[in-house]
């Protein structure tokens, strides 16, 4: 299979550079990091060890390809969609943090699928990225049900040795992300601890929190997802990644601008539409301790 992973971060990379091991791929990203992989490839250590060569480019327009992965930060989402609306996809699916997938939808003339990643990652050099944990890739039609592009790509994961599921619940799964990211990723983040440390304590308090918040609101939205679901799930992938970094604790690590737009306040946001704004006080304190970080912040990109 053809497939353009569109956003070479780390998640990016590491999915692309995984893919490489049985498909033509290329990466969309930035140099340095895109010129080093066009002259050595890609070389994942950690939890897989590999290296490949999937071609690389900082050229966004103008692609074709059997399929398009978007990894790209969720703020980044509608740049996305206007470049890949250029170029010609059978599918694009979505393995980003928030609910991005509606933004690709309005902007693509192909069929958006929604995915989920719970591989650890984190870039360590241009051209290099540490598999930090290996998790499990979820793909699916966003609106539920089963969709042959999605068994394709979930095919062409399996093939290169990813561990892959294709899913019909999708909507659910979607939310239950999201509930994940609300607690684990603001939290990290606000307390600069490895996942692991939300196993207990006042950090796991929190996270659950904001996790059965969203869960509420999920629920609001039509989408059933009980609190004591996203709580497991929460707990889960705290287990499954407890040595990992958060991407958003690399991101304030780094002093970048944070996903806590398509993150908390999207639960905020929501919650908001369902006039269940009181419902949600966790999520909207998350939002305004991260925001004042990046308003307070120097040169925060």
């Amino acid at each position: 299979m053809d497939i353009l992973v569109f956003g070479a971060g780390s998640l990016g990379t590491l999915v692309g550079g995984l893919l490489a091991r049985a498909h033509e791929v290329t990466l969309v990203g930035r140099d340095p990091h895109v010129s080093t992989v066009s002259e050595e490839g890609v070389r994942i250590s950690g939890a897989v060890e590999a290296h490949t060569r999937p071609a690389a480019t900082t050229e966004s327009d103008g692609h074709d390809a059997d399929i398009a992965l978007v990894t790209v930060k969720a703020f980044d989402t509608e740049t996305a969609a206007g470049a890949l609306a250029t170029g010609s996809f059978e599918a694009v699916c979505s393995l980003q943090n928030g609910l991005t997938e509606e933004t690709l939808a309005r902007g693509i003339d192909a069929p958006v699928l929604a995915g989920t990643a719970t591989y650890g990652a984190r870039l360590t050099e241009p051209g290099r990225v540490e598999c930090t944990g290996v998790g499990r890739v979820v793909v699916g039609d966003r609106n539920g049900g089963t969709n042959p592009w999605a068994e394709r790509l979930g095919k062409a994961l399996r093939d290169a040795g990813v561990q892959t599921l294709v899913a019909a619940d999708m909507p659910r799964r979607r939310w239950e992300k999201l509930a994940v990211n609300a607690g684990v990723n603001a939290v990290t983040a606000l307390a600069r601890v490895e996942n692991g440390a939300l196993e207990n304590g006042a950090g796991s308090t929190v996270a659950h929190r904001a996790a059965r918040e969203t869960a509420r609101v999920a629920r609001a939205e039509g989408v059933q997802l009980p609190n004591r679901r996203a709580a497991a799930a929460l707990d889960r992938v705290v287990d499954a990644t407890a040595a990992n970094r958060s991407s958003m604790l690399q991101d304030v690590d780094a002093g970048r601008r944070t996903e806590v737009d398509a993150i908390n306040a999207e639960v905020v946001r929501r919650a908001e539409r369902h006039r269940l704004v009181g419902d949600v006080p966790t999520n909207r304190t998350l939002t305004d301790l991260l925001r004042a970080w990046e308003a307070g912040r120097e040169g925060v990109e």
